[in-house]
């Protein structure tokens, strides 16, 4: 299926992105080009925003490429009900953009975090978690704006809807503080939309698809967003 990935001025991670899907069954990725607008997504049975650092983080991460014309077709996908993932800067655009609540801080170390994390799989049932029930996964983080915070009523509603995806948590499964990377409201590291459809998250799971890259637990959530690009 036809899968857009959108690269702004700043995107560092579209080339691997593009690779790993290529490599999953029915996954066919075609690159647009920020400039190029909304139109090449006419054609997409789903969107990827993948990390980087559109336009420098300039104003605040994701803020400048979230008023771009190409966002409006971003937003007529999701409407569409079609998949929508954003990865790291992705997240940040997603949010700015309004398709998902909330905002991406500064880290609370005030500092550029790259490493491997654990991460939980919550409860909630969606396109992008099935068949990872509670499952801890090693994926890697980079970014230095990832501190997810929201008012208390959108977190409220996001936990009683069942719209936290994944949670940054111990060895154990357990979402301590104490291993909370960048300071994230109630340990959030991916969260979706009402409809489930448009997923954010901050760690890569681009860049753990590959066992020679050290984890291949990134994989599966990506498996999940191509087969459901090919849903009805």
């Amino acid at each position: 299926m036809a899968i857009a990935v959108i690269r702004f001025p700043g995107t560092n991670n579209e080339k691997d992105v593009m690779r790993v899907l290529a490599s999953i069954p029915g996954g066919d990725p075609y690159l647009v080009p920020n400039y190029d607008g909304p139109g090449p997504l006419a054609r997409a049975d789903g969107v990827f925003i993948p990390g980087g650092f559109s336009y420098g983080d300039y104003l605040r991460a994701g803020a400048v490429a979230s008023v771009e014309a190409i966002i409006d077709g971003v937003v007529e996908i999701a409407k569409a009900g079609k998949p929508v993932i954003g990865i790291c800067n992705g997240f940040q655009i997603l949010a700015e953009a309004g398709l998902l609540p909330g905002v991406l801080l500064p880290n609370k170390s005030a500092r550029f975090v790259c490493k491997w994390i654990n991460l939980r799989t919550c409860e909630t049932k969606s396109i992008y978690t099935e068949g990872l029930d509670s499952a801890i996964l090693r994926i890697p983080i980079a970014h230095a704006e990832g501190n997810y915070y929201c008012s208390e009523e959108d977190l409220h509603m996001l936990k009683g809807e069942g719209r936290v995806s994944f949670r940054y948590c111990n060895s154990e499964g357990e979402p301590t503080q104490e291993v909370n990377p960048n300071g994230s409201l109630d340990n959030i590291a991916g969260i979706v939309n009402e409809r489930g459809n448009v997923l954010g998250m901050m760690p890569h799971p681009e860049r753990a698809s590959r066992a020679i890259l050290g984890s291949t637990d990134g994989l599966a959530i990506l498996e999940n967003f191509v087969r459901a690009t090919k849903a009805p």
